[in-house]
């Protein structure tokens, strides 16, 4: 059940940027789920249902135009040597992530 709901809020989470931390913050326990993880993923659902009118709303469009840009920097840090990975992406001239 877990598993299944964790899925769907994945797939909601493209139109409803507000909840993709604390979903993809949630699926890191998927393959070991507790009791807690359930009840956050139905925390999730219970704001949803309270929220219905908020999200992104994609309108029928033959001209959609999805651009991507990334930007990397591997061992970037004199420090630690860590890597650093930054992307925007834009839908229809508009910021998404």
């Amino acid at each position: 059940m877990y598993q299944r709901l964790v899925g769907r809020l994945i797939y909601l989470s493209h139109t409803r940027p507000n909840i993709a931390f604390i979903v993809s913050l949630d699926n890191q326990f998927m393959h070991k789920p507790k009791e807690a993880h359930l009840q956050v993923a139905l925390r999730i659902v219970q704001y949803l249902k309270g929220t219905p009118r908020r999200g992104i709303l994609f309108k029928r469009n033959k001209n959609v135009n999805l651009k991507a840009y990334t930007d990397v920097d591997y061992a970037g840090s004199v420090v630690d040597r860590k890597s650093t990975i930054r992307y925007c992406t834009f839908l229809c001239g508009n910021l998404v992530t």
